[in-house]
């Protein structure tokens, strides 16, 4: 019979290291806000020039995709984390096998065996 959930242990370890990067991913996210010139209130009653404007433009927009990364990115931790509470966590989800605990390791909130990954990816 197949193993269908991983150790205690290493479940632990994992969401310890899950809780780790979301509190990173969190503090980049609120820094990257912080420094969003679209941020500033100011910003509107300012008469800046066409080039700075321009420059302010290009900043939110580069400042904008960062941000929409590092919220999917918190996104798969927490659904990392309702994997690890209802049971499912390591489970490939396209086979039902256990993912291997080196790429949980590399990838914590990977949900396809490496096997299933490549295939997808060809």
């Amino acid at each position: 019979m197949r193993q269908r959930q991983l150790p205690k242990e290493i479940l632990a370890q994992i969401k310890e290291h899950l809780n780790l990067e979301k509190n990173k991913l969190e503090e980049n996210l609120a820094s990257l806000e912080a420094q969003d010139p679209f941020s500033n209130p100011d910003r509107l009653n300012d008469n800046a020039a066409s080039d700075t404007e321009a420059s302010e433009e290009t900043s939110h927009d580069r400042m904008e995709a960062l941000e929409k990364q590092l919220k999917q990115s918190l996104a798969e931790i927490a659904e990392a984390f309702l994997r690890i509470d209802n049971g499912t966590y390591g489970i490939c989800q396209n086979c039902g096998n256990l993912i291997d605990t080196d790429r949980l390791a590399v990838k914590p909130t990977a949900v396809l065996c490496v096997t299933c990954e490549r295939k997808r990816e060809k």
